[in-house]
């Protein structure tokens, strides 16, 4: 059991295919075709575009078209496409999954483009434009023009031996789609398991559920699409169009790949930089620093702000040295509070859980919130202060009592601001049309340093006039 276990798992084919590269390209033919389509992918995005090329072309076809439909090789496949000789690519192309099809595309410049669509049948050409018409992160944008359809007038017997003669075409088979004739209206849905356990005489209307079948329009958020497919446990949502014609699929494996790039976009936002749109490892280095500076000169010039206010309080500060040593404890305080408020805002914003009408909700959620957790650190804070000194650790001087209170009231103050600015940050993006995501932390923490040393020292100069300043 263990023995057949192991045999599953995947294992990194990229130093042997290297070495093949180099020798006899019999001895690569044959590990070929002992290495799976996902694998080989992946060790296709560490060689070469030319050595790729090479290699799929000592592939049969039916393994090239298989692995042209691999997610893993789609940052590789435009590269590998230019490198190919003509007469190999149309066809391959014209084999390739509707919705690969249309990925490809959207990765080749436009010259390239046109040079492939001169490759392509008309079928394939057809195909390509109307789902490059939606955007790629809609339902039409990620939808495959490829399913199985059938009319009302069809029974359980008939569709299954379609299924059988154009079953292989067929990216996916996961259900059955009834079109009226004239109009290609979809009509009504029955899934592969209700096909197969029916009567071959039954009537492919009977079977099923009897209900609207659920659907989206191809302007519908992949997001949405996610949801839906999710709520209702499908694994395929027909898209259609305003006049309930069927223009496709969006299956569940191609939601997840676009979700998990789009996850990949906005863990990039949370750490203050643009997106990424290939892999960190083949990113050159003046790409890399273009996508990173603009972000970084922005926070840097936020910062800029925490200095002017520290030069404001330059008076308190020399009067009070001991009021320095809390300041960095006193904005990451804030910092961190923000940055946890938005990342929670930001994940219910994006399940749906919250709109923008519900931002008084969450205020009044945050304010008694942040209240607490200021308080709590509030206590820490002072405890700490009074310890270290009656410890003999650190000397605050006569009037410590009074610098824990102030370091204690001031935490309550920040953290307060800082879950409020934090969870509404995201809203106000929302509200303007950008994506909520952009309030990543480093922003976040920007915008409550300036304010957390605001209310700092407003409290220091309302607790410590008369004493130490």
């Amino acid at each position: 059991m263990d023995s057949a276990s192991t045999a599953q798992e995947p294992v990194s084919c990229t130093p042997e295919l290297l070495h093949l590269l180099r020798r006899d390209p019999e001895d690569l033919r044959e590990f070929l075709e002992t290495v799976r389509a996902p694998d080989l992918a992946e060790a296709l995005r560490d060689v070469e575009p030319d050595l790729a090329a090479e290699v799929v072309g000592l592939l049969p076809f039916e393994r090239a078209v298989e692995l042209f439909d691999e997610p893993e090789l789609r940052e590789s496949r435009a590269a590998i496409v230019e490198r190919m000789p003509p007469e190999a690519v149309g066809p391959l192309v014209n084999a390739m999954s509707a919705d690969q099809q249309a990925d490809l595309f959207r990765e080749l410049p436009q010259k390239e483009r046109e040079r492939l669509l001169g490759l392509v049948n008309q079928y394939t050409r057809s195909a390509i434009s109307l789902l490059l018409k939606y955007p790629e992160d809609s339902a039409g944008g990620i939808m495959t023009t490829e399913f199985v359809s059938v009319f009302p007038d069809w029974t359980a017997g008939r569709t299954l031996e379609l299924i059988r003669t154009v079953g292989r075409a067929k990216e996916t088979i996961y259900a059955v789609y009834v079109l009226d004739q004239p109009q290609g209206v979809l009509e009504h849905v029955v899934s592969l398991r209700e096909l197969l356990m029916a009567p071959t005489e039954a009537m492919i209307t009977d079977l099923g559920d009897q209900r609207i079948p659920v659907s989206v329009s191809p302007e519908t958020d992949r997001e949405d699409v996610a949801r839906l497919i999710s709520r209702y446990n499908l694994l395929a949502v027909p898209v259609i169009d305003a006049d309930g014609r069927m223009l496709g699929i969006a299956t569940v494996d191609d939601v997840i790949d676009a979700m998990v790039r789009e996850e990949t976009e906005d863990v990039q936002k949370f750490g203050g930089m643009s997106a990424l749109d290939e892999p960190y490892p083949e990113m050159s280095l003046p790409r890399m620093v273009r996508k990173r500076a603009g972000w970084l000169v922005a926070l840097f010039l936020g910062e800029m702000l925490t200095a002017t206010a520290m030069g404001h309080f330059e008076d308190e500060i020399s009067r009070a040295v001991v009021l320095a040593l809390f300041v960095p404890l006193i904005i990451s305080s804030g910092g961190n509070s923000g940055s946890q408020a938005t990342s929670l805002i930001i994940r219910s914003l994006a399940l749906r859980e919250l709109t923008l009408r519900d931002w008084w909700r969450v205020a009044l959620r945050e304010l008694p919130s942040g209240l607490a957790l200021g308080a709590i650190l509030g206590i820490v804070g002072f405890f700490r202060i009074l310890l270290w000194q009656r410890l003999g650790w650190y000397d605050y001087g006569e009037h410590h009592v009074l610098v824990a209170l102030t370091v204690g009231c001031s935490l309550v103050g920040v953290v307060t601001f800082g879950s409020l600015a934090g969870s509404m940050l995201p809203f106000l993006l929302r509200r303007l049309g950008f994506d909520p995501a952009s309030a990543s932390a480093p922003f976040v923490a920007t915008l409550v340093d300036v304010t957390g040393l605001i209310i700092y020292f407003t409290v220091a100069f309302l607790m410590l006039r008369g004493t130490l300043l």
